[in-house]
């Protein structure tokens, strides 16, 4: 597996995913404007691996702070800027306030260089603890199956869209490494085609069985008895356990309890939104009318048409089978199970 992100001699290394399948580069960043830019530009994608890039972006803002004689208001709005990228992933505002904290938490004595250090310390923390609770909601959704199954995704839920081993796609590693999968049906992902350009990379590198297909014939190979699962990753999850993740996913889950198939949402816990009651309060972030209108640069649709590109959907809960997390398997009631994870990463805290 390719590694998404990389911290080496205060310099943040992100591939550049707007790139694959067709070429590998990396996005040297040296300065928090160009980590902004590139999540922006979605050359860093996906819920944890957004979050871990905007700790680092943090700490790259701070180093250009040292000699600010108001380094905290400077460092505030450095934060702001980071938090305005997307509007939807809950894992970019969850890991700011992380590291915001270390700085309202610090003494009002304590040297700004030594500041910057503890802010270096937590972003590292921050990506090396997604890798770890990959591999446990990996883990934990492997255990979901009894018999080889043949799975279906939406997006990239993989260790393109995190710091490490992935979630939705973790899962399915994993079942495959224990003979619980045959075969992945991965959805094109339309408009940008996360799922053509990176979920299917993804898995042809580790030579996993994949069948790529456009997100319309989604119904009729479940109607054909295709697919028996259908795993997704998540941006967002809120108290009742409504889940936000990219446009599409909600089509696909209506489909999935039409023809009985469980649906099951796996993400880390930074991706819920304890603060939120519903997916009605989630904001949805609408990209630029280019996206749908051109494939490639090149226009396919008529000149000035209007164009409605929402970058996320809202599954509603009822249509969740499931959602795994790396403190183990969330069901019904939600809202009941959510609560009960809130007090245990309190406590644990």
């Amino acid at each position: 597996m390719l590694q998404t992100i990389e911290w080496k001699n205060s310099t943040l290394w992100l591939l550049d995913q707007t790139l694959l399948p067709n070429r590998i580069e990396f996005i040297e960043c040296h300065n928090f404007q160009r980590v902004a830019q590139a999540i922006k530009r979605l050359e860093v994608r996906g819920a944890p691996a957004i979050g871990a890039a905007a700790a680092f972006g943090l700490v790259l803002g701070a180093k250009e702070l040292c000699n600010d004689s108001d380094f905290g208001t400077s460092i505030e709005r450095v934060a702001e800027e980071l938090r305005q990228t997307r509007p939807t992933a809950v894992n970019l505002f969850w890991a700011i306030e992380r590291m915001m904290s270390i700085i309202h938490k610090a003494n009002r004595d304590k040297d700004i260089i030594d500041l910057v250090k503890d802010l270096e310390k937590e972003a590292i923390s921050i990506a090396s603890e997604d890798c770890a609770m990959n591999h446990k909601i990996s883990q934990y959704g492997a255990q979901l199956f009894n018999e080889p199954v043949s799975i279906l995704t939406h997006c990239n839920a993989g260790a393109l869209a995190t710091a490490g081993f992935g979630t939705a796609l973790g899962v399915i590693r994993q079942a495959f490494s224990e003979g619980k999968i045959t075969r992945v049906f991965a959805d094109e992902t339309r408009p940008l085609l996360q799922g053509a350009r990176l979920t299917a990379w993804e898995l042809m590198q580790e030579n996993i069985p994949v069948t790529l297909i456009t997100d319309n014939m989604a119904g009729w190979v479940m109607k054909k008895n295709m697919v028996q699962v259908v795993i997704v990753g998540a941006d967002r999850i809120t108290l009742n356990g409504d889940v936000a993740n990219k446009i599409g996913t909600y089509s696909v889950a209506v489909l999935a309890k039409e023809h009985n198939i469980p649906f099951y949402v796996a993400a880390p816990v930074s991706t819920f939104d304890f603060t939120m009651d519903s997916g009605l309060d989630i904001p949805i972030e609408e990209r630029h009318a280019d996206e749908v209108a051109q494939f490639a640069g090149v226009l396919t649709a008529p000149e000035g048409v209007e164009v409605f590109n929402p970058a996320f959907d809202v599954t509603p809960n009822s249509l969740i089978s499931a959602i795994i997390t790396e403190y183990g398997v969330l069901e019904q009631p939600y809202h009941e199970a959510i609560i009960a994870l809130q007090q245990k990463i309190k406590g644990v805290l």
